[in-house]
């Protein structure tokens, strides 16, 4: 079956595995997921992740984050930018996310960022997705 959004599609498995409080989400690898997954790991949204090699593709374990009553590290995770609308911003319009409690991943001309490290260094991009 053919993904059409990929990182959608890792944003519903890891927001899935969280409301069904598992420890751990597989999904298929790429370079931006893992790009992404390390931004979410420093923030502190998951616990880690690493990649396991496959006959035919790599595999992403995600092993997720809860608090010690058991309520998930995030509330909310949402694609912003779809394949149909893009969504971009300037550095002028960087996104407060959850009133600044959230993260928004940027993707930049330098890399991935989240929104507060794009506003420091005053350049915009692609908004993925906010987390918060």
């Amino acid at each position: 079956m053919s993904i059409n959004d990929p990182i959608a599609d890792m944003l519903t498995r890891i927001r899935n595995g969280a409301r069904a409080g598992h420890a751990t989400v597989d999904m298929p690898s790429s370079h931006l997921k893992v790009e992404v997954l390390k931004i979410l790991k420093r923030e502190g949204y998951i616990k880690n992740f690493v990649t396991r090699k496959r006959k035919t593709f790599n595999v992403l374990k995600v092993y997720m984050k809860y608090t010690e009553d058991g309520k998930c590290a995030f509330e909310r995770i949402e694609r912003a930018s779809t394949p149909g609308r893009r969504v971009y911003v300037d550095k002028n319009n960087i996104p407060i996310v959850a009133g600044g409690y959230g993260t928004a991943v940027i993707s930049t001309s330098r890399g991935l960022l989240t929104s507060q490290e794009a506003f420091k260094r005053g350049i915009g991009g692609e908004v993925l997705c906010k987390i918060y």
